[in-house]
């Protein structure tokens, strides 16, 4: 469970910053069709916060979504 949450932390912080980067880019003008392009745009690295979080549970520590080894040796 601790890795899904970890995971789930991960994309979630992904897309809304990737999101929140491409509104101030765009000068945060929610009315404007390029800010719907800005939330399709900006699952791509939410996407790719997945691919590696799932790469990582079998890199790193198993019970995070970090390539990290934070286990106790």
């Amino acid at each position: 469970m601790k890795y899904f949450t970890d995971l789930f932390e991960r994309v979630a912080a992904s897309y809304g910053l990737s999101f929140l980067g491409l509104l101030l880019a765009n000068g945060f003008d929610l009315t404007d069709v390029s800010a719907v392009k800005a939330a399709a745009i900006a699952g791509i690295p939410a996407a790719l916060a997945v691919v590696y979080g799932a790469l990582a549970g079998f890199v790193g520590n198993p019970k995070t979504a970090g390539f990290t080894d934070t286990r106790n040796k």
